[in-house]
């Protein structure tokens, strides 16, 4: 596969997908390609920290809800380190405290996946001059409280702790988390153990529904996998 060579490209703007929905990742690439160049395809969170970092992209448009870590938190993990690059969120989650918690991050947009098409242009045009971007189709009444909304969703989960609860959210067992975390299994216990009596979880439904509910976890997501970034085809 041909890789892009940014220096003869007509379309200078470096995009990164993340989503892990195989063919919706697709189309959106065959859909933005027209008009930008496209560097990477990534199917997860993880992938998308290690894509953002070494293809170095101008814009990342991301789900959310992508296993392994979600799309906020690899975006804020990228951004600790790349202050430059721009992101669109792009999800089904219609949710003003989850699109308060992005505008954490600075000049993002965040769109509906259902409204994709120019709306996503437009959303891209803003954030690339400097202004955030919040689909119409949320329209809260006051956006002015999105610090105490982004709050909200956050709910006091710690970094660790929302990884925790992602990965047990997508039934992945102890020794994989640990390995996944590069923690010891019994840490990782520890961590479940003070998640459920801190947030009165108790079983793995209950961890389940509590990972969907705070966004960590998409309804129906595909099965995990961590293929490597697919670059663009020029």
């Amino acid at each position: 596969m041909e890789v892009v060579s940014p220096g003869r490209s007509p379309f200078p703007l470096r995009v990164l997908i993340a989503d892990d929905h195989a063919m919706f990742a697709e189309a959106l690439r065959a859909y933005l390609e027209k008009t930008y160049t496209i560097i990477g395809v990534v199917s997860d969170g993880r992938a998308m920290v290690e894509a953002g970092l070494n293809l170095k992209p101008d814009l990342i448009i991301v789900d959310v809800g992508m296993p392994l870590l979600n799309g906020l938190d690899a975006a804020r993990r990228i951004r600790e380190q790349a202050r430059n690059v721009k992101f669109v969120f792009l999800t089904m989650q219609d949710d003003p405290n989850l699109a308060a918690a992005t505008l954490e991050l600075g000049t993002v947009a965040f769109v509906l996946k259902h409204s994709a098409g120019p709306e996503l242009h437009k959303a891209i045009e803003h954030v690339l001059h400097g202004r955030p971007f919040i689909t119409p189709k949320l329209r809260s009444e006051d956006w002015v409280e999105a610090k105490a909304r982004a709050r909200q969703y956050s709910k006091e989960l710690s970094a660790r702790q929302r990884e925790v609860v992602q990965l047990l959210g997508e039934g992945r067992p102890l020794k994989e988390i640990a390995g996944l975390l590069r923690l010891s299994e019994k840490t990782v216990e520890f961590h479940k153990h003070q998640i459920m009596e801190s947030f009165s979880i108790k079983n793995n439904a209950d961890m389940v529904l509590f990972a969907l509910k705070h966004g960590l976890i998409s309804m129906n997501p595909e099965p995990p996998h961590r293929p490597k970034a697919t670059r663009g085809r020029g």
